[in-house]
């Protein structure tokens, strides 16, 4: 039964990894590809990185950039943070870095692949939005303003959204002042231009996200009634990795005993639980239904503010 368990996790380990992986991929197509050849800061390390290749003279990659302000922001916040988000962090912003690295240089020396900057822009914000929410969706992170924001929220009440999005708009505000052949209106028009065109990118990418993140961590609730329980308990369990609790009724018209299903999961294993019970028993009774919230092990960590007295 351990050995079950253990290489349960292990499969469910890797899929997280290899979704982390196939989530950072879109980000950088998303970001080096449609966004980076228009000059375009954005938030998050990427856009810092941005900040630096053009503030260096197009000398620092911006690849180089992201890596080495992601590693010393870690450095600098380790005492806060655990050790599972660092061991993630480390992988995630080390993938991105070397698959934008390997792609920039192709992107930047060439005409942008969409010629129109507002249909790039969006493009990339979208691709963006859904890269991060695949990587987001399976425990991912790329670090950057995650590490700021997670350092915030334990020393202050500041949430986490509010602290990435300020960050995020300061990094976007702060392309005004990169070089610039021109007086200074000339550069509040072309600056202002870009600095608008960043600031829709965040938005368009974190709805995109927070979409993708709502419903893959959307809760389900099944009750399953059926004469095969057992068998049907024993799959779920080792097929999802979910966990099942059984509750003991009568019926009211047939006084007979009957076991009935409990099941809590997530939105992307209710077509596997819907097969398992049709495979085992095609009469069994299914109901299903959307949960707010389940807080504990295997689902959402509980946190709470201590209250004022």
């Amino acid at each position: 039964m351990n050995i079950l368990r253990a290489c349960n996790r292990l499969v469910l380990s890797g899929r997280d990894y290899f979704y982390i992986i196939l989530g950072i991929l879109i980000y950088a197509v998303g970001f080096t590809v449609f966004i980076l050849p228009h000059h375009v800061v954005i938030g998050g390390m990427s856009g810092f990185g941005t900040l630096v290749y053009y503030f260096s003279g197009e000398r620092i990659p911006v690849a180089v950039a992201m890596y080495c302000s992601n590693l010393l922001l870690l450095l600098c916040a380790f005492r806060y943070i655990g050790r599972n988000f660092v061991i993630k962090t480390v992988f995630g912003f080390t993938v991105l870095s070397l698959v934008i690295g390997a792609m920039e240089g192709y992107f930047v020396s060439r005409p942008p692949l969409v010629s129109d900057m507002t249909m790039s822009v969006l493009m990339g914000a979208m691709l963006l939005g859904v890269g991060i929410g695949i990587y987001y969706s399976h425990n991912g992170t790329t670090g950057g303003t995650d590490i700021i924001a997670a350092v915030m929220e334990r020393v202050s009440s500041i949430s986490v959204g509010r602290t990435m999005m300020i960050v995020d708009m300061s990094i976007v505000a702060a392309s005004f002042f990169l070089p610039f052949d021109g007086d200074m209106e000339a550069r509040i028009q072309a600056r202002t231009e870009t600095i608008i065109y960043g600031w829709v990118a965040i938005f368009v990418y974190s709805y995109i996200a927070d979409r993708f993140i709502v419903a893959d961590k959307q809760t389900i609730q099944f009750f399953i009634l059926s004469d095969k329980w057992e068998e049907i308990a024993y799959r779920i369990t080792h097929e999802t990795g979910r966990g099942v609790s059984t509750i003991d009724t009568h019926g009211y018209w047939t006084g007979a005993h009957r076991v009935l299903l409990l099941v809590w999961c997530r939105q992307y294993n209710t077509a596997e639980i819907f097969h398992i019970v049709h495979e085992v028993d095609p009469t069994a009774y299914i109901t299903d239904c959307d949960v707010r919230g389940v807080w504990g092990n295997g689902f959402d960590t509980l946190k709470l503010k201590p209250r004022k007295r």
